[in-house]
């Protein structure tokens, strides 16, 4: 069985310059190391606030090495900087608008600014590519919310059979007892 590799792009111009340590990207390894008990492997990334440099990164994380998951942090908001989700859907086949829908819904439990949110989610050939928020509380919650799709949405494109720790987050596959 080939390990799985995981993306994973902070999307931040003070962290990319050294200003500020990636707690965001951290905290997204974390999560992923709570849920997932089957082998993988982290392509870790720190780009800056630009379109070009965030769509250069999924495309070489999906096209070159092979991740089956790419998770975005930051980059999600109304400024005008914060341009991840169009770097996302300029490089995606398909988009899967169900993912940003649930992490605003489960944000918004949280937050009253969780409306100010872009997060999405889209297909890339065989990877799903998911952006989520930049804290690490909110990160955890939209990933709490919505990984239990994400190992069929994987089995689906062929992608690697990812096992989860079922006391921590149980994914859902229709066929599975």
């Amino acid at each position: 069985m080939s390990i799985a590799k995981i993306g994973i792009i902070t999307v931040s111009d003070r962290c990319h310059k050294g200003v500020y340590e990636d707690i965001s990207g951290k905290a997204i390894i974390d999560t992923l190391q709570d849920y997932l008990v089957s082998d993988w492997k982290s392509v870790y990334k720190i780009v800056p606030d630009e379109q070009e440099d965030i769509e250069k990164t999924i495309i070489d994380m999906v096209d070159n090495e092979k991740c089956c998951l790419v998770v975005t942090t930051g980059g999600t908001g109304p400024a005008k900087r914060d341009v991840t989700p169009e770097a996302t859907e300029a490089v995606c086949d398909r988009m899967m608008p169900g993912f940003g829908e649930l992490m605003r819904t489960e944000s918004l439990k949280f937050v009253p600014t969780a409306i100010l949110s872009r997060q999405t989610a889209g297909l890339r050939k065989n990877s799903l590519i998911i952006n989520l928020p930049g804290k690490p509380k909110s990160i955890r919650e939209c990933l709490d919310a919505v990984f239990p799709a994400v190992p069929y949405c994987i089995d689906l494109m062929n992608g690697p059979y990812l096992v989860c720790n079922n006391e921590i987050i149980k994914p859902f596959r229709p066929n599975s007892k």
